[in-house]
């Protein structure tokens, strides 16, 4: 009894330290990450010229509604530039009738995709050098803008004098499991990259965002390039990496008034998705990954495990402090709701009810990764070799 005793203790204390860590992180991040849509700064004296740079591959059921809400923006000088990036479907097809509609889209078609290059990088760099703008917007082919969003955000970059703007796009709600599986994976990672520090010149916190990375030219220069991320799976946030390490001014905001998106419609695009976490999450590695993924799981679930000693007499008073635990899920659920909508309330409090899915999943991916010995992304197998060779970015 005393070694179930210990050992209950020794769980519940880990709990309240990692949901306190959540509970604060969110909270900083709540009063510390800007809303795009409420910022009110001027305009500047004059519109720099934009390229919006969208790599496509597959999208064909996503690009066009996407792509439209892109051509409605008004932005001045406005350049756009889609690569289709080998596609099999009619993605291509999609690209070519939107640049023969509007002049200001250009579309590139990659037949192959060179050795020692991730598709949707190279893809990106493709892009930047066919790019004429002052600004480079490094965006997806799914990400649905709202009117305004590019002079809003241009404007509020030159204001704070950013080199590098990330933008939270809303996450459209699908079914409720995925939707809290959502909320976790973005609680967790905006927590554990420090999101509220990324504005901060003497922090090493970086973000990317694939949706919304806006870029300055001019300080994209004086970095390595996208050449740097050529085999780098977590491509997105490795560009807030290489911006941050290259001295460029860094900011964070969140854009759920004016991007959206389906990341995912069901838990088996969710699961494909995941894939590149064997890269990126795991750094290569089944057992840790696996371990990391039950590790995981233990902790999100204490809001509801340690509450199990209250039914339970000889051990009750453990269970009183799993009810500090449950108190900071609440609070850490009503910063995230208050901050990115209060729909997304009851995704973020039940959370931990859903976390067994996600942990299934992780195990999946450091099976598959295992197996394959690499990632299949875009229809290309990444040896693990060679991937780690281009690893850049440790997100957790």
């Amino acid at each position: 009894m005393i070694i179930v005793s210990a050992a209950l203790i020794a769980y519940v204390v880990l709990g309240l330290a990692y949901w306190a860590l959540m509970a604060y992180g969110v909270v900083r991040i709540a009063r510390g990450v800007p809303r795009l849509g409420e910022l009110h700064v001027p305009h500047p004296p004059g519109w720099p010229k934009l390229s919006v740079i969208v790599p496509a591959c597959n999208e064909a059921d996503k690009i066009e509604p996407a792509l439209r809400t892109l051509l409605a923006e008004d932005y001045p000088g406005l350049e756009i530039i889609v690569i289709d990036d080998r596609s099999t479907d009619s993605t291509g097809e999609i690209i070519d009738r939107a640049a023969a509609g509007d002049a200001r889209v250009k579309a590139i078609h990659i037949k192959e995709l060179p050795a020692g290059w991730l598709g949707k990088v190279h893809a990106l760099q493709r892009g930047v050098e066919a790019a004429g703008g002052d600004f480079l917007l490094l965006t997806d082919a799914d990400i649905h803008f709202r009117p305004g969003t590019l002079r809003r955000a241009v404007a509020y970059a030159e204001a704070e004098r950013l080199d590098h703007l990330a933008a939270l796009p809303d996450l459209w709600p699908t079914h409720r499991a995925l939707d809290a599986g959502l909320a976790a994976f973005i609680r967790q990672f905006l927590v554990f990259t420090r999101a509220w520090k990324v504005s901060d010149p003497a922090s090493a916190a970086f973000i990317g965002v694939g949706a919304f990375n806006l870029l300055r030219r001019a300080a994209l220069e004086k970095t390595p390039g996208l050449e740097w991320l050529r085999l780098e799976p977590a491509d997105d946030a490795g560009v807030g990496l290489m911006m941050k390490r290259a001295g460029a001014r860094c900011g964070v905001a969140a854009a759920f008034d004016c991007l959206g998106l389906h990341w995912y419609r069901t838990l088996g695009e969710a699961a494909r998705g995941a894939e590149k976490g064997y890269a990126s999450v795991m750094n290569f590695s089944a057992a840790r990954g696996i371990a990391s993924a039950l590790a995981a799981l233990a902790l999100e679930m204490a809001p509801i495990l340690a509450l199990v000693p209250l039914l339970f007499e000889s051990v009750r008073p453990i269970g009183y402090a799993g009810i500090g635990i449950f108190a900071l899920d609440v609070l850490a659920a009503a910063a995230m709701a208050s901050w990115a909508g209060w729909g997304k309330f009851i995704p973020a409090l039940t959370s931990p009810l859903f976390s067994p899915i996600g942990t299934a999943l992780m195990i999946r991916v450091a099976i598959l990764g295992w197996r394959r010995g690499g990632i299949v992304w875009r229809g290309t197998l990444y040896p693990t070799e060679l991937l780690r060779e281009g690893k850049r970015v440790k997100i957790f």
